[in-house]
């Protein structure tokens, strides 16, 4: 479904993410790092469709290099994962966004590398200030929220090391796994006014780490 980067469908996924019920906080939480992740929605570049913004991290970091990634990272000492992700979008692309931009916030996921990642909802109008850092970002994507709402965008696969279901997205000729692949597709669902929960679903195990 094309939906048009203008202030009705601005209005209407703040909506979508006002109906959507966050889980409670994990009582294990604690003993996780926190760390956000910003959705930053912005236009799609062909045509007048929405997209948000997805990164291909930077081959030389210490950790999941060359992976795909939602722009973020982990929480500064007294740092709200709102503020971080808006800190990190920042950092990473040059998008200085605030408070203002946030049309919500999605479930908690906790990672195998010891991480508990807020998905923060953003509305980034000014796309023409992105410029990736690189430092972090070897390139950034405009991926058309009509692609993942796709039949075929995500699929669920069996692993030995785990009972809990792979999710993977398909993107292009790559996939790309969890915890980006569960964020995306509870935000997919959350367009859709769906209450889908994302936690129990595992990351390949070269992610583990």
């Amino acid at each position: 479904m094309m939906r048009s980067f203008d202030d009705a469908t601005r209005r209407n996924i703040a909506a979508a993410c006002a109906a959507f019920t966050r889980l409670p906080e994990d009582g294990a939480a604690p003993a996780l790092k926190r760390a956000a992740v910003a959705v930053a929605l912005t236009a799609a570049g062909e045509g007048d469709d929405t997209a948000f913004l997805l990164t291909l991290r930077a081959s030389h970091l210490r950790a999941h290099r060359g992976q795909w990634a939602l722009p973020g990272g982990r929480c500064d000492a007294g740092e709200t994962p709102v503020e971080a992700a808006l800190r990190e979008l920042d950092e990473e692309l040059g998008l200085r966004l605030t408070s203002a931009e946030v049309l919500g916030t999605l479930d908690d996921y906790p990672t195998r590398s010891g991480y508990l990642i807020t998905p923060v909802v953003v509305w980034a109008t000014d796309d023409a200030a992105i410029r990736p850092n690189p430092d972090e970002v070897a390139s950034v994507h405009r991926i058309a929220l009509a692609t993942i709402e796709r039949d075929d965008a995500f699929d669920f696969v069996a692993i030995p090391e785990s009972a809990r279901r792979v999710i993977r997205f398909h993107h292009q000729a790559s996939l790309i796994h969890a915890p980006t692949a569960a964020l995306i597709y509870q935000f997919r669902e959350v367009l859709a006014r769906r209450q889908t929960r994302v936690t129990e679903l595992e990351q390949p195990v070269f992610a583990w780490k």
